[in-house]
């Protein structure tokens, strides 16, 4: 316990996490002030998404809450990161997702239309503005944590074009259930600044910091029962957004597996969005159709809530993020986030148990806890 109140500690939290803590506070304190707004822009112009169908909402609700949070992330943005084509970068690319999709929450675009806008976002972020997956990791011979770094070469184009259309579908297909795609970024974010913070890479702990905060801005109004949703539009910045700035933590320091922090905090809805591409093409239907068989409305069909469904993807997302921060070096928080998500997945197991009336059979723990002499 004393390393973590050490003066070297201190010290690290000040000038390698600091820096990003203010972007954060900044976005958040932003979305605040203008979700309400898009609350107000969605109905006069009624841009709303109307209950029925596969949507379990009642009432019809706001979809701008995407445009409000990129437009926090990027006033963050623009007055912690100093000017540069890096942050110009960012910006346009995580921008242009977020102004794009608006035609699909209005006018539901077609699959190839949709399509058509990812890769154009994707595009943009690897020609014009050069974020780029150079290199991976392997394990190397060097002990724990040790890799030798290995050039992708001709593959690093496609597999950057792969990696960002991969992000910004993944944040698509996990926006299903109030709160869970904004809470989910939210932690990968965090994740992301931490490991960027363990290397020294200020930039990008600043740039996820912002993201982070725009995700708590919004969900102060998109947790259930939500007033607003993110649409296309929200979930495809974000999308864009992680995808970039994992690349930036993959660039500018020499680390093998730096790509796999992101890759482990978003195990569970990247697993899910390839899941749900092979269901699809082996009941020979589109891959962009929608349906519910997606895991988080396997959760709520168990009897799960959307809050309780919210959590079990938070502390999953945590857990698998801890696991990728321990491939930097930070291997005491893991103590930290296994504590706090037992203690969440204990509770949402236990509410589910108490409200569905579910019995679990203990014979072993009746007879070892039976009085002696009645057995």
């Amino acid at each position: 316990m004393g390393d973590f109140f050490s003066l070297a500690f201190l010290d690290t939290i000040r000038d390698k996490v600091l820096p990003g803590l203010w972007p954060m506070v900044a976005a958040l304190v932003a979305c605040a002030v203008l979700v309400p707004l898009a609350i107000r822009i969605s109905r006069r112009t009624d841009l709303m998404a109307m209950p029925g169908g596969r949507h379990a909402h009642t009432a019809p609700t706001p979809l701008l809450g995407g445009l409000a949070m990129f437009v926090g992330f990027a006033i963050a943005v623009i007055v912690f990161v100093p000017s540069s084509l890096t942050r110009t970068g960012v910006l346009v690319v995580s921008g242009l997702a977020a102004v794009l999709l608006i035609a699909d929450d209005r006018w539901k675009v077609s699959p190839g239309v949709k399509f058509g806008f990812q890769l154009l976002v994707a595009l943009m972020a690897v020609f014009v503005f050069g974020f780029v997956i150079t290199y991976f990791g392997l394990p190397g011979s060097g002990g724990y944590g040790s890799a030798r770094l290995v050039s992708l070469g001709w593959l690093a184009i496609p597999v950057s074009l792969f990696w960002l259309l991969g992000m910004q579908n993944t944040v698509n297909f996990l926006d299903g259930v109030d709160g869970l795609a904004a809470g989910v970024v939210f932690i990968v974010a965090l994740t992301l600044l931490i490991a960027a913070a363990g290397k020294d890479q200020i930039e990008v702990v600043r740039f996820a910091g912002a993201l982070a905060g725009a995700c708590a801005g919004f969900l102060l109004f998109n947790f259930s029962p939500a007033r607003i949703f993110m649409g296309d539009s929200g979930s495809h910045f974000l999308g864009a957004a992680v995808g970039v700035i994992s690349i930036l933590g993959v660039a500018k320091v020499a680390v093998g597996f730096a790509l796999a922090v992101p890759i482990l905090a978003l195990a569970l809805p990247i697993a899910d969005t390839a899941w749900a591409i092979v269901r699809r093409r082996r009941d020979r239907s589109s891959v962009a159709r929608p349906d519910l068989d997606h895991i988080h409305h396997r959760l709520q069909a168990m009897g799960l809530n959307p809050r309780q469904t919210c959590f079990v993807f938070y502390s999953a997302t945590a857990l698998l993020g801890t696991v990728g921060l321990m491939m930097f070096g930070h291997r005491r928080i893991l103590a930290v986030v296994l504590v706090a998500a037992l203690v969440i997945a204990s509770t949402v197991a236990a509410d589910w148990l108490q409200r569905t009336g579910t019995r679990i059979s203990t014979p072993f723990l009746r007879r070892l806890l039976s009085e002696p002499g009645s057995r």
